[in-house]
């Protein structure tokens, strides 16, 4: 099979389908990651740039429509292709009402699972992988970030922390939707926003005067320019 070259994730905890489906895919020099549960599969993509997630109905820790709900509260629009065992009108219209893109019912055969997330992928490409406000731009896909000329040195997490203020500039983004955004259910101790954000200000705003990431006091963090409403 002709297949493009996709990064793929797949969340599901039957191993044995799982060891399957991912097999079949290398043999389609597709790259494919795996997570066990819903709170595994959200924390991998919202640190990833995936094609396309493939997601199963019912999980453990966070079943799919918790995670698709989810996904779409926080603005992560990667397509997601859900994977049923029952075919009935009403997991569709639920799947759908959470933000999944397509339904695969298991069983299922492999080229079938191929092209859909093909499908989903070429959806995804007139969407916005690159973001450019005030100067500073923002490659998801590549995982870069450029601002007045010259790139900047960033983690992976201070990426998606940028990725959310950008995206809502030059609104206040609350503290807790940044944490959820990023470690989803799994949060860490008090202060590990605290030192990614500050990370992410100093290799932002550091070698400038002109300042964009702001405290707001009380409220959480917003990328604008000073004195900017």
């Amino acid at each position: 099979m002709n297949t493009e070259k996709l990064q793929l994730l797949l969340v599901e905890d039957d191993l044995d389908l799982a060891t399957a489906v991912i097999d079949y895919l290398e043999l389609e020099d597709i790259q494919c990651d795996h997570a066990a549960n819903g709170v595994a599969g959200f924390n991998l993509i919202a640190q990833n740039p995936y094609d396309a997630v493939i997601l199963d109905l019912n999980l453990p820790k966070m079943n799919g429509l918790e995670v698709c709900e989810k996904l779409r509260f926080l603005g992560i629009d990667v397509p997601v292709l859900m994977l049923t065992a029952c075919d009935t009108l009403d997991d569709k219209v639920a799947g759908f009402s959470k933000g999944a893109d397509d339904y695969l019912v298991k069983p299922f055969a492999m080229e079938e699972l191929i092209v859909r997330a093909q499908a989903l992928s070429r959806r995804r490409s007139g969407q916005v992988t690159c973001l450019k406000i005030e100067g500073v731009e923002l490659d998801l896909k590549a995982q870069k970030v450029i601002r007045d000329g010259t790139e900047l040195k960033i983690t992976p997490i201070a990426i998606k922390l940028l990725n959310i203020l950008m995206r809502e500039s030059p609104n206040t983004v609350s503290r807790e939707k940044l944490m959820k955004s990023v470690w989803g259910d799994e949060l860490p101790d008090s202060n590990s926003l605290k030192v990614h954000m500050h990370n992410l200000r100093k290799a932002v705003d550091n070698s400038t005067d002109s300042k964009l990431i702001h405290t707001i006091i009380g409220r959480g963090f917003a990328f604008k320019r000073e004195g900017k409403l």
